[in-house]
């Protein structure tokens, strides 16, 4: 008897355990037990926001009551990197999880030159189809820049659906990119509408909201804005945006600090909008929130205590925002030291919603939950990055940096000196070559660097295979594979 008491002692304790192995898994009804509902996620995107340019980073001149509320309800990351300093670059790794160089769209800002057969391969796993596959409601607002119709878009890449623009910048109020023709779009439907560009994205988002309640679906949503972007047009502002309308959209000689800061304010309103779109819903509790950016500040942005700025791999160019809300997992009002990149978003949500990335597409980041939910200490990151500008490379290892400007190479303690001023080249010199051979290695596994404005006479697809694009038929190359430059290229 006492034998029997003994093994169902044992058994209960397997059943238990394997209950809790249901829950994490996503199992449901398993001995009784249903398994949590996903959470809904959404992912709130700026464009080209310094690291400081919102209040709860330090910015003073700046009110983001929205933002912070996010903040003093989760974490906010103190050393947040995005992928690359510009911003289709990092567009990439964010939707893929992998390093951008590993794909021809991902070289820097290849979509800004005549290249039509480059962009996000639709056959390339993304965040959106693996949440998709796993039940989801997908929807893009706002900024796509990952190529263009008839072979790319957000329709084809995971989203079910897609409301915003296809190129790197759009006029606020006219709604014309850099070529000065119409770019905004429901779905694959180009659309004519009225009104401030900010304004309209936080309307959709609300609009979004509401439905996927209704349904009772869980839910993606990527609200990608183009704030604080160039053209810095502010609500009101309407006769700065017909003085640009016939001009250049690039707005070199506009703007000023009050726009700016309007402008942030702007995107601050319609965050929270959203934010109490998802309290009106009851959905607040079991809803993961992101706010960052995609690269670091560029005019106007305040990057402190950084030096450098978009385009640039010193830390102002690289260094985020970052926050995270989820009341439901995620304790409240902390920060963490945790060091993380664009790309960690993806394993980190995929494993929230119960799910993986795909075997075949390994990810290059890192799941962030255990570091956000427990007590467990920062884990030491190793992290590159290039740039083929002023022939720029960087990578982090630990506390200290690598970092090649043209000829002058540098090695920093980027937590004891984040204005990069005190070269440790020399006192360091085991830890510089340690880390510069690490560059070299990871360099070794990425697609090479090219000439963006220089494509040899070749035809689409002879390109596609010199540079790992996508090929006109359709048929793509492993993206994971490396492939040397061909002779014609170099």
């Amino acid at each position: 008897m006492p034998d029997n008491q003994a093994i169902s002692r044992r058994s209960l304790l397997r059943h238990a355990a394997a209950g809790t192995l249901a829950l994490a898994s996503g199992i449901e009804d398993l001995f009784g037990q249903a398994a949590p509902k996903p959470p809904n996620i959404v992912f709130f995107l700026a464009d080209d926001l310094g690291y400081a340019d919102v209040s709860c980073y330090g910015r003073p001149d700046v009110s983001t009551p929205n933002i912070d509320r996010m903040a003093a309800k989760g974490v906010r990351f103190l050393q947040a990197y995005a992928n690359s300093a510009v911003c289709t670059a990092t567009r990439v790794a964010l939707i893929t999880g992998r390093y951008q160089y590993r794909l021809r769209v991902g070289l820097e800002e290849p979509l800004a030159g005549n290249f039509p057969d480059v962009g996000l391969p639709p056959e390339h796993p993304t965040l959106p189809s693996v949440l998709k596959r796993a039940g989801y409601g997908t929807t893009l607002i706002g900024k796509w820049h990952l190529g263009t119709l008839p072979k790319f878009g957000p329709l084809k890449s995971g989203y079910d659906h897609f409301y915003g623009f296809r190129g790197s910048a759009l006029d606020y109020y006219f709604h014309t990119g850099t070529d000065h023709r119409d770019d905004l779009w429901d779905d694959d439907v180009p659309v004519d509408q009225t009104g401030y560009l900010t304004d309209l994205l936080g309307g959709r988002a609300v609009d979004v909201v509401n439905g996927y309640a209704k349904a009772g679906q869980p839910f993606l949503i990527s609200l990608h804005f183009n704030a604080p972007h160039w053209p810095w047009e502010a609500p009101g502002d309407e006769a700065e945006s017909s003085r640009l309308r016939y001009s250049d959209l690039n707005d070199f000689d506009g703007g000023t600090q009050k726009t700016y800061q309007r402008m942030i304010g702007e995107m601050d309103t319609q965050i929270g909008r959203v934010l109490q779109a998802l309290d009106a819903n009851g959905l607040t509790e079991n809803t993961i929130v992101i706010f960052t950016s995609d690269n670091g500040g560029e005019r106007f942005a305040d990057t402190w205590p950084f030096t450098g700025r978009k385009t640039e791999l010193l830390e102002g160019g690289l260094r985020i925002p970052a926050v995270i809300s989820w009341p439901a997992r995620i304790p409240q009002g902390r920060t963490t030291d945790q060091v993380a990149i664009s790309m960690d978003w993806l394993p980190t949500l995929l494993a929230a919603a119960g799910s993986a990335p795909d075997s075949a597409f390994p990810s290059d980041g890192m799941n962030l939950l255990p570091a956000l939910t427990g007590n467990t200490a920062a884990i030491s990151r190793k992290l590159f990055w290039r740039f083929k500008a002023n022939a720029q490379r960087a990578a982090r290892d630990g506390d200290f940096k690598y970092l090649k400007i043209l000829e002058n190479t540098f090695l920093f303690n980027v937590v004891d000196d984040p204005m990069e001023r005190a070269n440790l080249k020399e006192r360091r010199k085991g830890t510089y070559n340690q880390i510069l051979a690490e560059w070299n290695q990871w360099n070794a596994t990425m697609l090479p660097e090219i000439d963006e404005s220089f494509t040899g006479g070749f035809t689409g697809d002879e390109l596609a295979d010199h540079i790992g694009a996508p090929k006109a038929s359709g048929k793509a190359d492993n993206p994971s594979a490396s492939k040397a430059p061909s002779d014609k290229l170099r």
